[in-house]
């Protein structure tokens, strides 16, 4: 059984360069720049295709910028958000899975620019993070998930090379696995329960 990651971030985006003070966006100067009264900039505009339509957004707090709103399709509402620290630096990317406008997955990057970990919220609260997937470059290797939304893990899954090794459940509330369900090549090969005080299981079963 194989999972493809839900989403990868493809790379990096670069920030905006050679921003002028503009009154529109147009191929020639695609970028708008907004200032507040005291001649701070708090906004560039950018048409990132050039077809005379601005699609992204970055709010700035002076030279530094905050977050960027990206519409990649061009309908209307924004399905790519972009986080920076302090210094300007892109540290995660919220999308949305449903093209609801709305952010309900952000991932965060390594120092290679690929993922390493994707926070997933069920409601779309990034304050209610339900599903945390663990990659290793462009391979899922783990997931933690709160299926019953209680704030606790209570699911556990493992993979190698992409697919689906282990999934464990903690099926009487206790925060710990207590049944573990093993895979060989997407086959459900072996089944463990029974944990003693220390979590190791004491009861196996192999699947035919």
């Amino acid at each position: 059984m194989r999972h493809a990651p839900a989403f990868l971030l493809c790379a990096l985006v670069c920030f905006l360069q050679g921003c002028s003070r503009t009154s529109d966006a147009t191929d020639k100067e695609p970028v708008k720049a907004t200032y507040d009264s005291s001649g701070k900039l708090t906004e560039l505009a950018y048409d990132s295709n050039h077809n005379g339509k601005v699609d992204t957004w970055t709010e700035m707090n002076g030279n530094r910028a905050v977050r960027t709103r990206i519409d990649r399709n061009e309908d209307g509402k924004i399905d790519r958000w972009e986080y920076y620290d302090d210094h300007s630096n892109l540290v995660k990317v919220g999308l949305s899975r449903g093209d609801t406008g709305t952010p309900d997955a952000w991932v965060f990057a390594g120092t290679d620019g690929k993922p390493r970990r994707i926070d997933i919220s069920s409601s779309g609260d990034e304050h209610k993070i339900d599903r945390w997937e663990h990659y290793v470059g462009d391979t899922l290797t783990a997931v933690e998930e709160d299926t019953n939304r209680d704030d606790v893990v209570d699911k556990w899954e493992t993979y190698e090379a992409g697919v689906l090794k282990t999934a464990s459940f903690d099926e009487n509330g206790d925060g710990k696995p207590d049944r573990r369900m093993s895979y060989a090549d997407g086959r459900l090969i072996a089944i463990d329960t029974d944990p003693d005080l220390s979590g190791a299981f004491r009861k196996h079963v192999v699947v035919n």
